[in-house]
């Protein structure tokens, strides 16, 4: 058991435009409840540029995501690679806390969310660049139909893709307002795994992805990332819309999706006791 008052550690795995900013949080908004204790990303400059821009130790790099987790008590994972749920796994295993920001990994591999149970770990999910899931949670599953999901995003916030290919879709050449999907929560973060993420979200909070529909539409003359939710059941109709102006890092992450995560940080933080 830590000694009271000792503060949380906190390891980031992930250093690009988002771990950066949630970085940039800890330090400076939440510097009386956690301390950075850890940085690790699989490309090293990351890691390096952020150190200089937050002045921390060069000592917080870690060489891998092993010793990345030995170092802190919690973990925020934003991380985009194709080793992404091998290391939220690895995390849980260690029974460190951990925020997922790749929600995608948690639908796709259901077993994360067993496991973190089965080792009492404590996993946070931000709501990400929608609104409205708490209400969506009161509902309940068995009160609920029908979801229909319709992102819309300018091209350049998409990336082209094998997929878009096969379809005849060049993101370059889109003129028009063009549906790029129309299909399930499975297959659109499938092959939509780093722009999708608010479908995995709406799936793990509302438990019902079987019956969400997932429309993804483009176009030169969007601004902005905008995400149109329709829930019908038997407590009636719900129609949610946001629209979200892209992170100024990151122009394929929403700026909402972002804060959202703050917030959650702060949140947990601010209710965490240690050494109760």
């Amino acid at each position: 058991m830590r000694k009271k008052n000792k503060m949380l550690r906190i390891g980031f795995i992930g250093c690009g435009a988002i771990g950066s900013r949630l970085a940039k949080s800890v330090k400076y908004d939440l510097k009386n409840h956690c301390t950075i204790s850890g940085l690790y990303d699989l490309a090293p400059e990351k890691p390096q540029n952020l150190v200089k821009i937050l002045r921390l130790k060069p000592g917080l790099i870690k060489k891998s995501v092993e010793e990345l987790i030995a170092s802190c008590d919690f973990v925020v994972e934003a991380i985009a690679s194709n080793e992404t749920t091998t290391i939220i796994q690895k995390v849980i295993h260690a029974k460190k806390g951990i925020m997922i920001m790749s929600v995608g990994k948690i639908l796709s591999t259901p077993k994360i969310l067993a496991l973190a149970e089965k080792n009492h770990t404590t996993v946070l999910i931000p709501s990400g660049a929608i609104g409205g899931l708490d209400i969506i949670k009161s509902v309940g599953a068995n009160n609920i139909s029908k979801i229909t999901l319709t992102t819309s995003k300018p091209p350049s916030s998409l990336s082209q893709s094998d997929y878009l290919t096969n379809k005849g879709i060049t993101l370059s050449k889109v003129k028009k307002e063009t549906i790029i999907f129309d299909g399930t929560v499975q297959e659109s973060i499938k092959l939509f795994p780093r722009n999708i993420n608010v479908a995995a979200t709406l799936a793990l909070g509302s438990q019902v992805k079987n019956k969400i529909r997932i429309r993804i539409k483009t176009s030169p003359q969007f601004t902005v990332n905008s995400h149109e939710i329709e829930v019908c059941g038997t407590f009636g109709r719900l129609t949610l819309r946001t629209d979200n102006v892209a992170c100024p890092d990151n122009p394929k992450t929403s700026y909402l999706a972002v804060l959202s995560a703050i917030q959650t940080l702060k949140q947990f933080f601010y209710s965490v006791k240690i050494g109760t």
